[in-house]
């Protein structure tokens, strides 16, 4: 029950961060946005519509439309998510800062967005929008769900270059690129871990240098050559990023022509790692 009371605190201020960057840096400098707050916007520019009110009536209606592609949890998480979301739009609507530099605002503008919704993401909620859209196209058409987003979020806003221009349209990408830098920075964390898989024929020697220097363990897998047919001992690995320069040490002085494939993970639990738990 705590954990549930705390991810809705995380929510409603996730998504009163993102209306702030809506109405703090996005609509005083005329940006655009990306999904569905974009469309909120383009009316907001051509009929002066709330954009709570708007955000609210579409994201309902794609929440009623895509519930059925959410887990019940998301679902709730996504009601609080688009119900604070309207209501700090509204509340914040006449809010400003005295800013006239338009690539600040932008550079504001993403790192208040990608903090907001990177905190809603993080507990498990969505902004509804283009997610649900997403998982739509990804159920009906085969899309992947970030190429799926991708589409959606460029559409919208090229839809806007008729009301805003292309130099902002250019703008708002470099706000849209730098809101998914921090949004991933907040899902992921300040030190993301890295998958390593080695394969050399001295898997022994690299094995226990990578014990000694880095302190890791290693788990050993059994492998055979699909052409050679020759077993094989493949290694497999999780690291920090700044580790990795020193793996690549330890893999090229032992065997320069070994295999080695690295991974991006987002998760790590166990031992070494954080518990479970609390993740």
């Amino acid at each position: 029950m705590k954990k549930y009371i705390w991810d809705s605190i995380v929510i409603v201020f996730g998504a009163f961060l993102f209306a702030l960057a809506i109405n703090l840096f996005v609509i005083p400098s005329e940006l655009s946005e990306g999904g569905v707050t974009g469309l909120t916007i383009i009316f907001y520019y051509l009929f002066e519509w709330s954009p709570g009110l708007v955000s609210f009536i579409l994201n309902t209606i794609l929440l009623i439309a895509g519930y059925k592609f959410l887990t019940k949890q998301t679902v709730i998480y996504t009601i609080i998510a688009v119900v604070s979301l309207s209501l700090s739009l509204h509340l914040t609507e006449g809010w400003r800062i005295d800013s006239n530099e338009i690539l600040v605002n932008a550079i504001f503008g993403g790192i208040f967005s990608g903090v907001g919704i990177g905190l809603i993401i993080r507990v498990g909620g969505t902004t509804a929008g283009t997610t649900i859209l997403a998982k739509m196209t990804n159920k009906f058409l085969g899309w992947s769900i970030s190429y799926s987003l991708l589409f959606f979020d460029i559409l919208v806003v090229l839809s806007s270059y008729f009301i805003i221009g292309a130099e902002k349209v250019m703008i708002t990408l470099i706000m849209l690129y730098v809101g998914t830098k921090v949004m991933e920075l907040i899902i992921e964390g300040l030190n993301p871990k890295k998958a390593v898989t080695i394969i050399s024929k001295e898997s022994d020697t690299i094995a226990q240098l990578i014990n000694q220097k880095l302190d890791r363990g290693v788990t050993v897998m059994n492998g055979r050559g699909y052409y050679t047919k020759q077993a094989k001992e493949v290694l497999y690995i999780v690291i920090s990023k700044q580790e990795i320069m020193k793996l690549k040490k330890i893999v090229l002085a032992t065997d320069h022509t070994a295999f080695v494939a690295i991974h991006d993970v987002r998760d790590v639990f166990g031992e070494g790692f954080g518990d479970m738990s609390k993740g």
